[in-house]
């Protein structure tokens, strides 16, 4: 079975420096029918205003990924780990035991456009950890690159949950046909452009739930870039 959730239908926040599109309930947003799917717990759209940033703030026991669409997004936490990340750019870290982080945007005119997503991981209280990674446009161009999984492979970001990500580029004839486990759930998110998900036309920041079905094909993409999570556990 398909479900589409609509772009539109997302929680909004515009704290004026930062505008916030939520997937799931997250902050003041709060929908019951939207709480989580499978482990995956948020999906946030982020646009981060030049010179501003999230300050200094705590998480603990959530796989937390930052995938950067446009600008720059710089990092810093109680790890000793600080970098910028831009476009093409994956960056991971596992909260476990406790971890304290900031993420600001150091460019002085241009807004950073990103995506967060948190996972919840199978294990509590585990080290918290760190790593990033760069996945150039051809490693995704017409196909489905894996970015973060639960064993490393193909030169994937770990994750500590039995979860995979993988990211595509889709314009025109391009074509990607995903098989579904018996028992997983497959969520599709367009971060930009236009493409079909199992026949269903999706624009940007619209998502198609697979909750038993056997397979995903994307195809027919207009400058579309697309993340596609393979997880497990039931629908909420």
């Amino acid at each position: 079975m398909d479900n589409i959730r609509r772009s539109a239908d997302r929680g909004f926040a515009d704290h004026g420096w930062l505008k916030s599109f939520h997937t799931f309930s997250f902050a003041d947003y709060f929908d019951p029918k939207h709480m989580e799917f499978g482990p995956l717990r948020v999906i946030n759209e982020d646009r981060v205003e030049a010179g501003a940033g999230f300050g200094t703030h705590a998480h603990r026991d959530m796989e937390i990924i930052s995938y950067v669409l446009e600008g720059e997004l710089a990092h810093k936490d109680s790890m000793g780990n600080g970098s910028t990340i831009r476009p093409g750019d994956v960056q991971r870290m596992s909260a476990g035991s406790g971890v304290r982080h900031s993420e600001f945007n150091p460019s002085p005119s241009n807004t950073v456009h990103f995506l967060q997503i948190w996972i919840q991981p199978s294990a509590r209280n585990i080290e918290p950890s760190y790593e990033e990674k760069r996945f150039d446009a051809d490693e995704k161009r017409g196909r489905l690159r894996l970015i973060v999984s639960p064993d490393r492979a193909d030169g994937s970001l770990l994750i500590h949950q039995d979860a995979k990500v993988y990211a595509g580029l889709f314009d025109g004839d391009e074509r990607a046909d995903f098989s579904v486990e018996p028992g997983r759930l497959i969520y599709v998110h367009v971060a930009r452009g236009t493409l079909n998900a199992n026949d269903s036309r999706l624009s940007t920041g619209d998502a198609l739930q697979v909750t038993n079905g056997s397979r995903l094909r994307i195809e027919q993409g207009r400058q579309a870039e697309v993340l596609v999570f393979d997880l497990p556990g039931e629908a909420h």
